[in-house]
């Protein structure tokens, strides 16, 4: 399966605008590493996690555009920051070697990408819907990175029967936990998850 999805400069209307000097957005919550981050980034470590370099099928999952915008507590953008993404395959299998799958991973499917956001402070993704692995809910790891601040957390899905039982998403107050939860529409071909980051 193929996501076709046009780069296109700027969405029309941005989920987060900027805000008068004296409003403060609150910052995007943090969220644990955890146990999977690559103990070696891989050679292919691009924002287009659908295609490994040196394998010819592309990943197996439903395709997915994650972006946002990473932005100041100010509202102003970010541009330059640092972006890395990692998760497990369409079959709950992270690309890491204490994941006990790791021979049955999907080799067409990247698992970790780094992008730097642009001039508005826009950064994307080419991705996967994340497969599902024991006691946890589709996620995916982030980390966001600029001179101003550095946070990790992780973006999760709306309406994922897993969602409540989580462990780590329930620890958040209602307020928080809605922050973390990207905006998921369909795409040409998969899906467009909007999640937008905050740096303290």
């Amino acid at each position: 399966m193929r996501l076709i999805m046009p780069r296109r400069a700027l969405l029309a209307a941005p989920a987060l605008l900027a805000l008068p000097a004296a409003a403060q957005a609150p910052a995007t919550p943090a969220q644990m590493e955890g146990p999977y981050y690559p103990r070696t980034i891989p050679a292919d470590a691009d924002a287009d996690l659908l295609r490994v370099a040196g394998q010819a099928a592309p990943a197996r999952g439903t395709p997915m555009l994650l972006e946002g915008f990473v932005r100041g507590p100010d509202g102003a953008a970010l541009p330059g920051a640092r972006v890395e993404i990692w998760q497990a395959d369409d079959q709950g299998i992270y690309l890491h070697p204490r994941d006990p799958r790791l021979a049955e991973r999907d080799a067409g499917f990247q698992g970790y990408g780094r992008a730097m956001a642009d001039g508005a402070g826009r950064y994307a993704f080419r991705t996967i819907r994340p497969g599902l692995y024991p006691g946890r809910t589709r996620h995916i790891h982030l980390r966001a990175a600029h001179p101003g601040g550095e946070l990790t957390t992780q973006v999760y899905f709306p309406d994922e029967p897993r969602n409540e039982a989580d462990m780590l998403l329930r620890r958040l107050a209602p307020a928080q936990r809605a922050m973390l939860v990207a905006r998921v529409s369909p795409a040409d071909g998969g899906l467009r998850a909007a999640f937008d980051i905050v740096l303290a």
